[in-house]
C-alpha cells in the first residue's frame, strides 16, 4: 500500500489557524512518525542484499543459491507489505488521536474541530478493521491473521476508551464511538475464538501424525495452551471447553495405547510379569485421565481380561516347572 492511498483511507486532523512555527513543528513530528512504504522497501532490499553477500561470502561458487535466497526474501517482504502497512497506518491513526486528546484545548471552537476529526479518524479505523476482518474470514486465511486482528481490536477499544474519557466529544460523537466499540468487541471475540479453534485443530492433527508418544502429547498440550489462552479472555465458552475435552481424551488414548503396546511386546517375548505391570500402568492412565465413561469401561474390561490371561499363563508355567522339577529329582 502506498503512502498516498493510506493517506486517503485515514483522514488527518488539522488545527484551526496554527502559527507558522507551530505548523512546521507539527509537520516535522508527523513526518517522523508517519508509516513509510519507502522505509519498508529499503529495509527489505537491505536484508536481501545482506543475505546475498553472506551466502556468497561463505561459498563464492554459490552465487546462484545466494541470488535465489535474496529473491525469496524480497518476495516474502513484498507479499506482506500491504498487511504490514495497513496495520502500521491503523496504529498511527490511533496513536495520533491519543496524543491529540492528551492536550487541553484553548477554546471551544478548537475543541469541536478536534472532536470532529477524531470521530472521523475512528470511523476510518473502524472501516479498516472491518475490511481486514472480512478478508481474514476468507477460507484459507492462516490462524495468525486472526490473532493479529484480535490485538488490533484491543488497541482500537483501548484508544477509544481514552477518547471517551475526554471532554472534547459531542454527544453524537460519544454515541458513534460506543457503537464502534460494540462492533469491534464482537470482531475481537470472533477472531480470538477463530484463532484458538483453527490453531488447536491444526496442532491436534499434527499430533496425530507424530510417531513418538512424547511428540504426540507435547503437540497436543500446545493445542490445549491455545484454548486456555482464549478461555482466559472468554471463560465458559462452550466450543472451547468441548475442544479441550476432546484433546484431553486424545492425550489419554495416546498414554493408554503406549502402555498397552509395551505390555503386548513383553507378553510376546514371554515376559509375563512385566507385561502385567505394564497393563496395570495402562489401567492407571485410563482411570486417571479424561475419558468417556463407556470407553473407560470397555478399555478397563479388555485390560483386565489380558491380565487374567497372563496370570493364567504364569500359573500354568509355574505348574509345568514344578512338574519338571519333580521328575528331575525323584524321591
Amino acid at each position: 500500500m502506498s503512502n498516498s492511498s493510506a493517506g486517503q483511507a485515514f483522514p488527518r486532523s488539522t488545527r484551526s489557524q496554527p502559527s507558522a512555527g507551530e505548523s512546521a513543528h507539527a509537520h516535522r513530528k508527523t513526518a517522523r512518525s508517519r508509516p513509510s512504504t519507502a522505509g519498508y522497501l529499503i529495509l527489505a532490499v537491505t536484508i536481501a542484499v545482506a543475505l546475498f553477500f553472506a551466502v556468497w561470502w561463505m561459498d563464492e561458487a554459490a552465487w546462484v543459491p545466494a541470488g535465489l535466497a535474496a529473491s525469496v526474501v524480497l518476495l516474502v517482504f513484498f507479499s506482506a507489505r500491504e498487511v504490514v502497512m495497513r496495520r502500521a497506518w491503523t496504529r498511527y491513526l490511533l496513536e495520533q488521536d491519543s496524543r491529540e486528546h492528551a492536550g487541553k484545548e484553548s477554546s471551544r471552537k478548537n475543541g469541536s474541530t478536534k472532536s470532529m476529526h477524531s470521530s472521523g479518524r475512528h470511523s476510518a479505523a473502524l472501516r479498516i478493521i472491518q475490511k481486514q476482518s472480512a478478508d481474514a474470514d476468507v477460507a484459507g486465511a492462516p490462524p495468525e491473521t486472526h490473532l493479529d486482528l484480535f490485538h488490533l481490536c484491543q488497541e482500537y477499544v483501548a484508544t477509544t476508551d481514552e477518547a471517551l474519557q475526554s471532554n472534547n466529544l459531542s454527544a453524537e460523537g460519544r454515541l458513534a464511538l460506543r457503537a464502534g466499540q460494540e462492533k469491534v468487541r464482537t470482531l475481537q471475540k470472533h477472531h480470538l475464538l477463530t484463532w484458538a479453534r483453527d490453531t488447536s485443530r491444526a496442532q491436534t492433527h499434527e499430533a496425530q501424525q507424530r510417531a513418538r508418544t512424547f511428540d504426540k502429547i507435547d503437540t497436543a498440550n500446545r493445542a490445549l495452551d491455545c484454548l486456555d489462552t482464549a478461555l482466559k479472555a472468554y471463560p465458559g465458552e462452550a466450543e472451547l471447553e468441548a475442544s479441550k475435552v476432546a484433546i484431553r481424551e486424545f492425550i489419554a488414548s495416546v498414554k493408554v495405547a503406549h502402555w498397552v503396546e509395551l505390555a503386548e511386546r513383553s507378553a510376546f517375548k514371554g515376559h509375563y510379569r512385566r507385561a502385567i505391570e505394564r497393563y496395570k500402568d495402562a489401567l492407571f492412565y485410563l482411570n486417571r485421565e479424561t475419558v468417556k465413561d463407556e470407553l473407560r469401561e470397555a478399555g478397563a474390561e479388555r485390560i483386565m481380561r489380558e491380565i487374567d490371561l497372563l496370570r493364567a499363563r504364569l500359573k500354568a508355567l509355574g505348574k509345568s516347572e514344578d512338574s519338571s522339577s519333580s521328575r528331575s529329582h525323584p524321591k
